[in-house]
C-alpha cells in the first residue's frame, strides 16, 4: 500500500466512532506506512490534507461524511495526490456516486486495492474565496436547509433532517436567484438552484441524470417556484425522475455559471454552508484521482 495519511472524524457515526478509531488504529499498527490523524473541529481536516500533501502522502483517506470528504478535497485541491473514501456518515452521496461499499471492511479493500479514476474537480468562487466540491452544490432554498439541518438532528433522524429543515424554509419569503452561463444573460432565475458534478442529491435521488464525473460539464437544475404545492410537485417529480420536463425547472449543461441574487442567499457546496451569493461556478475536468472498486479484481461491494 502506499504511503497514506488517513483523516477521521470521530463525530461520524456517532456511538459508531470508537469502532472505526480501533479498525483504523490496528491498521496503522501493522503497516507504519500509514498515518491516522483525527479532527477535533470545522477545517480540521482540510488544514491536514493540506499538510499530508506537503508532506509528500501518496494517497489521503477521508474517513467520515460528505462534509469530511468535502474539506479533505479542500486540502487535497488540483495537487494531483489520490483521495480514497471511507464513507462514515449519514447520507454519503459522494460515495454512493462512486460506487463505494458501506461495510468498513469492504471499504478498506477498496483503499488498498481499488482502482484510481480521474474525475471532475468542481468550484464555487464567492467573495474572493473558493471552495472546491466533488458531487453537488446548491444556492437558495436547498443551502438555506442546510444551515437549519443540526448535527443533533441529523444524528436523531438521519435524511428525515433535511426534510424538515425544508419545511420551515418553506416558510420564509424567498429571494429570486438570476442564473448566467458561460457570461451570457439569464438562462433561468428561481428560488432554488442545483448544481451537479455526479447525478445523485440528497442520498440516491438522481437530481442529474444526464450528469457525469469526468465529462468537464456541471449540470444545473433551476427551480422557478417555491411555494408550499410547487416544492411538493417537485419532490414528487424528483422520486418519479421527470422533474427535468417540468416547464418550470430549467435542467442543462455547462463548463460554469454565475448566480445573483438582490439579497443576501447562502449557497452550499456538498452539504456544508460555505458563503453567499454572488457566487460563480466553474469546473476543472478530470482534476482529481480517487480510488474506486476495481470490479475485474472481484473486489466485494457488499
Amino acid at each position: 500500500m502506499a504511503r497514506a495519511f488517513v483523516i477521521f472524524n470521530p463525530a461520524a457515526r456517532g456511538e459508531k466512532s470508537q469502532r472505526v478509531r480501533q479498525f483504523l488504529q490496528s491498521k496503522a499498527s501493522a503497516d507504519p506506512a500509514l498515518t491516522v490523524a483525527p479532527t477535533s473541529g470545522p477545517g480540521d481536516a482540510t488544514q491536514l490534507a493540506t499538510r499530508a500533501v506537503a508532506d509528500g502522502y501518496e494517497l489521503i483517506v477521508a474517513a467520515g461524511g460528505d462534509g469530511t470528504i468535502n474539506e479533505v478535497i479542500n486540502g487535497i485541491g488540483t495537487s494531483g495526490v489520490p483521495l480514497a473514501i471511507l464513507p462514515l456518515g449519514t447520507v454519503n452521496v459522494f460515495a454512493r456516486e462512486l460506487g463505494l461499499p458501506r461495510k468498513l471492511d469492504a471499504a478498506w479493500r477498496v483503499v488498498e486495492s481499488g482502482k484510481v479514476r480521474r474525475i471532475d474537480l468542481a468550484c464555487a468562487e464567492a467573495g474572493g474565496t473558493k471552495r472546491y466540491f466533488a458531487q453537488l452544490a446548491g444556492v437558495g432554498f436547498d443551502a438555506a436547509a442546510v444551515q437549519r439541518a443540526s448535527w443533533e438532528l441529523k444524528k436523531k433522524i438521519g435524511p428525515l433532517s433535511y426534510v424538515w429543515a425544508g419545511l420551515q424554509t418553506l416558510a420564509q419569503p424567498a429571494a429570486a436567484i438570476e442564473v448566467s452561463v458561460n457570461g451570457s444573460g439569464p438562462r433561468g432565475r428561481g428560488p432554488a438552484v442545483l448544481i451537479g458534478n455526479g447525478r445523485f442529491y440528497g442520498g440516491s435521488f438522481r437530481v442529474f441524470p444526464e450528469a457525469k464525473l469526468d465529462d468537464g460539464l456541471l449540470d444545473v437544475c433551476v427551480f422557478e417556484n417555491g411555494g408550499y404545492l410547487d416544492v411538493l410537485r417537485y419532490t414528487q417529480g424528483v422520486f418519479r425522475g421527470v422533474h427535468t420536463k417540468f416547464r418550470d425547472v430549467h435542467y442543462f449543461q455547462t463548463k460554469e455559471l454565475q448566480c445573483n441574487a438582490p439579497a443576501t442567499v447562502l449557497f452550499e457546496v456538498d452539504g456544508e454552508l460555505a458563503g453567499a451569493a454572488p457566487v460563480r461556478f466553474s469546473v476543472a475536468p478530470r482534476a482529481l484521482p480517487v480510488m474506486v472498486p476495481d470490479r475485474e479484481g472481484g473486489i466485494d461491494h457488499a
